[in-house]
């Protein structure tokens, strides 16, 4: 496969690192969230690393993102039909928004937190990380935290759906129309 038909390596480990470490912040996620009252030091050790990698998802997209708009991508094959190219647009537009807002929602969650400021954030126990200021004054901080809450759940979910979504075209592009679109954006791809 020609190289540029694919993307660079670059682009192949942003999307590589940032895709397992949204799988990983999902699953942390939703075990975090699980853990009884009586889990209370385990849990607020999870939040802690929870923070430091949205942050790091949150800076690591932004970087993605600014080195997609200088980089083009390979183009799409000729033979994808016009509902699957805009799918595949829509797709990758919705796969941004969520990269960056998602983060930027657990961000703004931990700063309406009503234990903002007895609860600092360090990024992996060594890097302070500021809360947004938006939330000072804000009087029931609790019941904003709350409201972030229940949408920085959904979008994560909405994420999870959409790698479903992403995971299935793949493998629609592999056994039916058996193309090497895969190759594209495997580290050291050849051709079939």
């Amino acid at each position: 496969m020609a190289s540029a038909s694919r993307y660079s390596n670059v682009a192949i480990l942003f999307h590589w690192v940032i895709a397992f470490l949204i799988l990983g912040q999902i699953a942390g996620g939703l075990y975090m969230t699980g853990l009884s009252d009586d889990q209370q030091a385990e849990r607020i050790e999870l939040y802690q690393l929870h923070k430091s990698f949205g942050i790091t998802i949150l800076l690591l997209s932004l970087l993605r993102l600014g080195w997609r708009l200088t980089h083009k991508p390979p183009a799409l094959p000729g033979g994808m039909k016009s509902w699957e190219m805009t799918l595949a647009k829509v797709t990758h537009i919705s796969f941004y928004a969520l990269m960056i807002g998602v983060p930027l929602g657990g961000w703004a969650l931990v700063s309406a937190s009503p234990f903002a400021s007895s609860v600092p954030t360090y990024l992996f126990g060594v890097i302070p990380w500021p809360h947004l200021p938006f939330f000072e004054g804000i009087e029931n901080r609790g019941a904003l935290a709350e409201q972030i809450s229940q949408v920085h759940g959904f979008f994560a979910l909405t994420t999870l759906a959409l790698f479903g979504l992403h995971i299935v075209a793949v493998m629609k592009h592999m056994f039916v129309d058996d193309d090497d679109l895969i190759l594209r954006m495997l580290p050291h791809g050849t051709e079939k």
